[in-house]
């Protein structure tokens, strides 16, 4: 693959100091990658994308009015990660997951956090994702977080940063999953010479996670995917995750609960449910405990966690932690529970219900991407440098009426990496989204979900947004 016309343009690359000049630690691995012949890439390219459709791997638009399911677009370059680099990561997002349960725990409990005023009251209180229902929950072996979707960028300074945390229903690791597969099949050769690190335990180690909340079950656990229906944006997603755990996919009608217990509605009977993978939000989950119009969820089926007879993944509660407001604090959560300084750094953030920090975004909107505290999907937000002045100023007025909603942060240079765009390689943004999985120990998948935007120079990776993939491949060997 030619590389004479690359351009960095400005921003830090990936893989690439100059347009001819590998970064040393995955120099042997890029050099095998541009030895491939151009056009036979290409060929492969349109292979990966036929092949996605065929196996149905898709995502749900719901703003789209010409029809919800896309094919989640892939690009066969991947992103390459050392083993050097991939050691503190790991390090820190255990660290961050292990903060982050103590937090919740303490919330729903004793709130020492906020007896010592580490983060103020007013704030805490007034998230979303609080849940009056949660308080004095003791969730099995007091893990409230068993999967988490991190998301990290790197800005121009070649740092890390966490962007945001996902702990309710973190949603894309069957593209991980799926992605490997089509490059081990697309790329054996450079799979055999490359000793990159594998992804295939994840369903393993999801299970395992999973069964260890019910491990007084002295026979194997009957497990769960609780989906909301085909016309969620993640339904494929839930159907390949039951197929990989060995677990039924069901929705709320296909539970029951009474005595307190959850039971499947199969054709020989009812059969006990000992855990429920929910791929539902806190509202939808049980019409008697949250929201009564939800035509989703199981009734009863918080009586049935309360009493122990039933384990949910994650636990109820945890999208207080979600809070983009509540994000601004994990610096100061970590020091509080671990007595340790972070690891891996926020990205500088401005809280808007703070008055000088509301000045300040106000008076400089044009230079920050200001956010939601509870949207996703890159919904809620505006990247100001990208914003007509007459956005600017509506987005301005809804700051102002709820100051405590938003936060706001630098305009990021997102790091990039070589992209397949019409037939050549171009610079593209892109961020990563790895998933820790809490259960016995804690496990980091290694690499995750780097989405890529496609868009030339946008900076939302966001596949409602137009974004894609790669496949991320973590190296075996320090260097």
């Amino acid at each position: 693959m030619r590389l004479d016309n690359y351009d960095l343009g400005g921003f830090y690359d990936e893989m690439f100091e100059a347009p001819d000049k590998p970064r040393s630690a995955v120099e042997p691995l890029v050099r095998k990658l541009m030895q491939l012949d151009a056009d036979d890439v290409v060929q492969r390219q349109n292979a990966a994308e036929l092949a996605m459709m065929r196996m149905g791997i898709t995502f749900n638009v719901y703003s789209d009015n010409r029809g919800v399911e896309k094919t989640f677009p892939f690009d066969l370059i991947p992103r390459i990660v050392s083993a050097n680099e991939w050691e503190p990561i790991e390090k820190g997002l255990k660290q961050r997951i292990k903060a982050l349960n103590l937090f919740i725990d303490d919330l729903y409990h004793d709130q020492k956090i906020l007896k010592d005023k580490v983060i103020p009251e007013e704030v805490l209180l007034s998230s979303k994702g609080l849940r009056e229902q949660c308080v004095g929950l003791n969730p099995p072996k007091g893990i409230w977080i068993h999967i988490t979707g991190t998301d990290l960028v790197r800005h121009s300074d070649g740092n890390i940063y966490v962007l945001e945390d996902n702990l309710r229903c973190p949603s894309g690791v069957s593209y991980v999953l799926e992605n490997r597969h089509l490059m081990k099949t697309l790329f054996p050769k450079l799979f055999a010479a490359g000793r990159i690190r594998s992804v295939d335990n994840y369903p393993f180690q999801l299970r395992d996670a999973l069964d260890y909340l019910a491990s007084s079950v002295t026979t194997t656990p009957k497990c769960v995917v609780l989906t909301p229906g085909p016309y969620n944006s993640a339904y494929f997603e839930h159907s390949f995750l039951a197929q990989q755990l060995g677990a039924e996919l069901v929705v709320g009608d296909d539970l029951v609960v009474f005595d307190d217990i959850v039971w499947m509605r199969t054709t020989e009977g009812f059969d006990r449910v000992d855990v429920i993978y929910r791929r539902l939000d806190d509202d939808f989950l049980d019409p008697e405990a949250f929201r009564k119009d939800s035509m989703l969820g199981v009734p009863g089926l918080m009586r049935a966690y309360k009493a122990g007879n039933v384990a949910l993944a994650n636990a109820p509660g945890t999208g207080v932690a979600d809070d983009k407001v509540i994000y601004a604090y994990v610096p100061q959560i970590i020091k509080y529970y671990l007595d340790e300084e972070p690891i891996i750094p926020n990205v500088p953030t401005y809280i808007c219900s703070e008055e000088k920090d509301l000045k300040y975004v106000l008076e400089n909107m044009d230079q920050l991407v200001v956010k939601a505290a509870n949207e996703s999907g890159g919904y809620g937000l505006i990247v100001g440098p990208a914003a007509s002045k007459a956005e600017l100023a509506d987005f301005a007025e809804k700051v102002k009426a709820q100051p405590r909603n938003y936060i706001a942060q630098p305009t990021l240079a997102l790091s990039r990496v070589p992209t397949i765009c019409d037939g050549v390689l171009e610079g593209r943004h892109v961020d990563l989204r790895p998933y820790i999985l809490y259960g016995e120990d804690i496990h980091v998948l290694p690499g995750g979900l780097t989405r890529v935007a496609l868009k030339k120079g946008s900076l939302v990776v966001n596949s409602s947004q137009g974004g894609g993939s790669k496949d991320t491949w973590v190296m075996e060997e320090r260097i």
